[in-house]
């Protein structure tokens, strides 16, 4: 069975957004309906593997605040 690299990558990254942010999962949910967070890392999955986590949340966390200020 292989693994789905972006299925991986959407886990990993959801999870540790999660832990930074102190969240619950429903609190997650939210915002993933509201922005499109796993969508996001799906079709950013091309550059975001050539990238650390870390970086990956930095630009995970613009995009939320971009996203933020435009709907404002």
């Amino acid at each position: 069975m292989a693994i789905n690299p972006v299925l991986l990558m959407q886990v990993e990254i959801m999870n540790q957004y999660i832990e930074r942010k102190k969240l619950t999962i429903q609190e997650f949910l939210s915002i993933d309906a509201k922005y499109g967070f796993l969508d996001y890392i799906k079709t950013g999955y091309e550059p975001f593997h050539l990238m650390g986590d870390q970086g990956i949340l930095n630009e995970i966390e613009d995009y939320i605040e971009s996203n933020k200020q435009a709907s404002s």
